[in-house]
């Protein structure tokens, strides 16, 4: 299916994708390759299951339970298990249902389960979608839109929602055993790892999540290749015509002929969740939050190291009525975003990097003079996103 017309893209204001960690030492089925007698490395799978949990109840059992009427500091201390959210009547509902329609539409009648739980995933290698809680509740969802700086909308959830799907289909049908897909997108089990390395704008991938997602893994590959294909009106063949990633797609078109209507090798079932779903969630909505924030060693690395190329940006203390600090805070919400989109770097990392910078700022006393604003808030981003560089393919902002 390409949809024809004009490729929809990414904004560049998409809050960074934060999807479940993917490390583990436990192992999915063998997977064996035609002509491969086994493979000793580990195949990366999300976190394991836990021993023996509790069947979560029904969604249907939740649809009449009242949430709780907290305000945002109540919020914060209380469990998740106890706020009563479900899919059922919140616009989740309604985004799982275009995504299955758009499934429908592209000739997959497999429609993965959905659930709530702390962030996108598909766990276990199984081929069901857990969708954050925060999606569930207009409260929740105004909280994490402070802590990342720009509130995930529908559309920008649905990216996320077409790139989980991705993964269902080909945990549904077993695709990492596919030659083709090997081929294609790389080995199933190469090692998974948080921290990788990109190559801005190459053709050999897709663009659908921001990061250049598709460079992850192999896994996120064909998730994002496969988001991409069921994208209505994404015009792929158009938008790809002379890539390398064209194959990627025909690929993905290919499966979907030839399995798009059978059954699925390995059913999502809902009643057999082996994740964390809502029901069963003990932390606290704050310590959830919590675990989104940066890493420790940002403003240790940053320091006042920077301070001599703050200063080729902004005026002295008293030589501007303007405070540097301001001007950065005021474009903030668009620049945070938008170094995470093309650096790939994370966004609570840039975002530790922007309010460091700002601190420094004020420490500093730096000023500005009106009229220049937009040329002193430029520069300032060259500078964020080369320190962002940095990070990435050095994992250090600069030689300190």
């Amino acid at each position: 299916m390409d949809g024809g017309g004009t490729a929809a893209k990414p904004e560049a204001a998409a809050p960074a994708f934060r999807e479940r960690a993917r490390t583990t030492s436990q192992e999915m089925p063998a997977i064996r390759l035609p002509g491969e007698e086994s493979r000793s490395e580990p195949v990366r799978r999300i976190r394991p299951t836990p021993e023996a949990p509790p069947a979560p109840r029904p969604e249907e059992a939740l649809r009449d339970k009242p949430a709780v009427p907290l305000d945002r500091d109540g919020l914060m201390r209380t469990r998740i298990k106890d706020l009563a959210l479900h899919i059922a009547g919140t616009k989740v509902e309604k985004m799982v249902q275009q995504l299955y329609d758009e499934l429908a539409q592209a000739g997959v009648s497999f429609h993965p389960p959905c659930y709530l739980s702390d962030e996108w995933g598909c766990p276990d290698g199984k081929p069901i979608i857990g969708l954050p809680f925060y999606l569930a509740d207009d409260k929740l969802g105004a909280i994490e839109g402070e802590v990342n700086e720009v509130r995930e909308d529908e559309k920008e959830s649905m990216l996320y929602l077409r790139h989980e799907a991705g993964h269902a289909f080909c945990y549904a049908y077993e695709l990492y055993n596919d030659e083709g897909f090997a081929a294609l997108f790389g080995p199933f089990s190469r090692p998974y790892v948080e921290d990788y390395k990109v190559m801005p704008f190459s053709r050999s991938f897709v663009r659908h999540v921001p990061g250049w997602y598709a460079q992850k893994h192999p896994d996120e590959d064909f998730a994002e290749t496969f988001a991409v294909f069921i994208t209505p009106g994404a015009g792929w063949r158009q938008t790809y015509a002379g890539w390398p990633a064209l194959r990627k797609l025909e690929y993905v078109e290919a499966k979907i002929k030839e399995l798009g209507q059978a059954a699925p090798k390995v059913p999502g079932r809902a009643p057999e969740l082996p994740d964390v779903p809502v029901e069963l969630m003990e932390e606290t909505v704050g310590e959830v939050f919590e675990r989104e924030g940066p890493p420790a060693d940002v403003a240790q690395q940053l320091g006042a190291h920077f301070d001599a190329d703050l200063r080729q940006i902004f005026l002295s203390a008293g030589q501007g009525p303007l405070q540097a600090a301001d001007v950065v805070e005021a474009g903030r919400k668009q620049l945070i975003p938008s170094v995470g989109y093309w650096t790939g770097l994370a966004r609570p990392v840039v975002k530790a990097v922007v309010l460091h910078l700002i601190a420094r700022c004020r420490e500093l006393g730096l000023t500005a003079r009106p009229g220049i604003e937009a040329e002193c808030l430029a520069r300032f981003s060259v500078l964020v996103t080369t320190l962002a560089m940095n990070r990435v393919y050095s994992g250090k902002f600069g030689e300190l």
